[in-house]
């Protein structure tokens, strides 16, 4: 007797639907966080160049959080040369726990 294979594709389909949704979903969490993280080199890199240009500490900050506005960021002056960390927690998506990004530069101080 012959076995009737009806309704086996939709079956199939229920298992591996979750599954694509799950991975479609970390796929689309690492995206952002990728671009997180590109923006904050960015603003790493721009407070470290104006902090070695010579300007006041608020105005690094300032420039920094305007790329990435809920950043933490950092200067230090260490003989010639300024350090510049920026720091954020971001939650990719929803059901994805939050990560914590930080980028940081280093540029020599210019003399004037």
């Amino acid at each position: 007797m012959k076995r009737s294979e009806q309704g086996m594709v939709t079956a199939e389909a229920a298992v591996v639907l979750p599954v694509l949704l799950v991975v479609l979903g970390l796929l689309v969490g690492v995206v952002v966080a990728v671009g997180d993280q590109l923006r904050l080199v960015d603003a790493a890199r721009t407070g470290a160049r104006l902090a070695a240009r010579g300007e006041t500490a608020s105005v690094v900050r300032e420039a920094a959080q305007q790329l990435v506005p809920d950043a933490k960021v950092d200067i230090e002056r260490a003989g010639a040369d300024v350090d510049v960390t920026v720091r954020v927690v971001i939650q990719p998506t929803h059901w994805l726990p939050a990560l914590h990004l930080s980028a940081h530069a280093t540029a020599p101080v210019e003399q004037p």
